[in-house]
């Protein structure tokens, strides 16, 4: 009797849904909870990094914020001491300084009691040069500029005594207004002109025929014989020139004699510039028209230059500079009667002082 056989199953092998199955819940929840823990510990170390790298530079730049304090600080204290040795020399020079002020109040009071005749003393002297400047050079304006310096120096003082003195220099000033105005400069202006245009004035017997001016038309089609004939006959007709000039002959003056010619002419013109600015009237006509009598006897007055001239000349002669100076000296005469008049004051007064 055969013996029963008896089969053994083979191991079975484990496969992946087999292993799932195998894992329990909590076993799923801690691996869970292990990722988890591991991407936190992950995310908080490169956290800790980060923040170790921006700890690392606020402490670079809070060291060199704590060098630049330093030297600012070194420097603060360096200009604290600069500042404190000024504030000293300023104390020392505002100490000087007083002293010097109580020094020159001193002396101002000492002063004081000539202060009047100071101001006396350059009221004086405007007045003088204004008379100085009417009765020299007739200069009214100079002369009632000093006058007004006069007068404004003794309203400065404010001293009712002085409104007599006042009253006859503000009369003299009026004589000065109502003088009649002259245009001094505008008539040496044109005097001045006719110096610069002397010149290029032509002379008389340099004068050109009315026909002459007028250029003759050259023809573009003339060879060159027929223009070199043109020439010639123009030159031929300049040989022989005759001109009806009005007067019996002509002055022929050599070069150096024109110069000479042109040279007084301006000599005179400038003599009559210097009447102007003296208002002396007889002369300063005397010379316009010994100009005007040069001009008609030696330069041709038909050019434009000359009848320029010759007009402008007349309306010089015309012209009326003399001027009556009015007398100004009274308020000169008054306010040195008023010095004189304080002087023996004054004296008694610095002989009282001396015996006090």
């Amino acid at each position: 009797m055969s013996e029963p056989r008896i089969e053994t199953a083979a191991p079975a092998k484990p496969t992946l849904t087999g292993a799932f199955a195998r894992v329990t819940l909590t076993q799923l929840t801690l691996a869970v909870l292990v990722v988890i823990f591991v991407w936190q510990w992950l995310a908080a170390h490169q956290q800790i990094n980060a923040m170790q790298e921006q700890l690392a530079k606020k402490i670079a730049e809070m060291d060199g914020s704590n060098q630049a304090n330093s030297v600012l600080l070194a420097k603060t204290q360096e200009d604290s001491r600069e500042l404190s040795a000024k504030l000293t020399l300023l104390e020392t020079r505002y100490a000087e300084s007083q002293g010097q002020r109580a020094a020159l109040e001193a002396l101002y009071n000492d002063l004081s009691s000539s202060r009047d005749e100071t101001a006396l003393a350059e009221v004086e002297q405007s007045l003088l040069i204004a008379n100085q400047q009417l009765q020299l050079s007739a200069n009214v304006k100079a002369a009632l500029i000093a006058m007004q310096t006069a007068d404004a120096r003794l309203q400065r003082m404010g001293r009712p005594a002085l409104n007599g003195l006042r009253k006859t220099i503000a009369q003299d000033m009026d004589k000065l207004r109502a003088l009649p105005n002259v245009d001094a400069a505008g008539l040496s202006f044109q005097l001045d002109t006719l110096i610069a245009a002397a010149d290029a004035l032509p002379l008389i017997y340099q004068q050109r025929s009315p026909g002459e001016a007028a250029p003759v038309a050259v023809n573009d089609k003339e060879n060159t014989w027929q223009k070199l004939w043109r020439e010639i006959w123009q030159e031929v007709k300049q040989l022989v020139r005759i001109q009806n000039t009005g007067k019996a002959e002509l002055p022929l003056l050599p070069p150096e004699q024109e110069f000479f010619l042109r040279e007084n002419l301006k000599l005179r013109l400038l003599l009559a510039r210097m009447d102007l600015l003296a208002h002396d009237e007889v002369a300063f006509k005397h010379e316009i028209h010994t100009v005007q009598d040069w001009l008609g006897t030696y330069f041709d007055v038909k050019s434009g230059g000359g009848m320029t001239m010759l007009e402008s000349l007349k309306k010089l002669g015309a012209a009326s500079i003399n001027i009556e100076l009015p007398d100004i000296t009274a308020s000169l005469a008054q306010v040195r009667n008023y010095r004189i008049s304080r002087e023996p004051k004054a004296d008694n007064g610095l002989r009282a002082k001396g015996a006090r």
